[in-house]
């Protein structure tokens, strides 16, 4: 029997790619880096970060999506209250952070909790107050920092940019598990091919 797995058997969102699933692993604020465990779908401390600094926004991931990095693709949600790990919010998309992470590209999508008054009038990155943008691009350059590992925030785009790499990681998502389910068995055949 499969086991459940939020990556791959929780819904992107109807409405993917204007507005879609969050699936938060980190609330706003922490200093701990929770992450997916691919394998038992549950949620694992991967470190309590090096340097003084906090996630500026719930982090997570959006469900069926895949990128370059063999992870499904990172979402920052505003919101006026702290979202609990594990909780799925209706996030709408309103731009991407394009970042360097060692060597490779790892795209953020940034949207608002749809169902916050308090955020979801926001509908561009430019309606975000302007330290909003410049308080996440510094804490993702600097993050890293004290593990001696470079990270670097290349640029924001607009929210139809965001839309593209979100149907990129869809296309890619449906390309690498067209089976859905299927999941443990293509992420076992990936580790004895030496791809995983």
């Amino acid at each position: 029997m499969a086991k459940f797995n939020p990556w791959h058997d929780v819904s992107r969102g109807e409405n993917a790619p204007t507005a879609v699933t969050g699936i938060i692993e980190i609330p706003k604020g922490s200093k701990a880096k929770y992450e997916l465990d691919k394998d038992s779908g549950m949620l694992k401390l991967d470190r309590v970060l090096f340097s003084a600094v906090h996630y500026p926004a719930a982090y997570g991931f959006i469900p069926k999506t895949y990128c370059d990095d063999k992870d499904p693709l990172d979402i920052l949600v505003l919101c006026s209250v702290e979202i609990v790990p594990m909780c799925l919010v209706e996030a709408k998309v309103i731009g991407v952070m394009q970042m360097v992470d060692g060597d490779e590209e790892d795209d953020k999508i940034i949207a608002v909790a749809a169902n916050d008054i308090s955020v979801n009038h926001y509908n561009e990155l430019e309606d975000l107050p302007p330290h909003t943008l410049r308080e996440m691009q510094r804490f993702f350059e600097d993050y890293k920092a004290l593990e001696h590992k470079s990270v670097t925030v290349q640029r924001f785009m607009g929210r139809e940019d965001a839309y593209r790499i979100i149907e990129e990681s869809i296309r890619l998502y449906d390309e690498t598990f067209p089976n859905g389910n299927d999941h443990d068995q293509k992420l076992e055949q990936q580790a004895l091919n030496g791809q995983g």
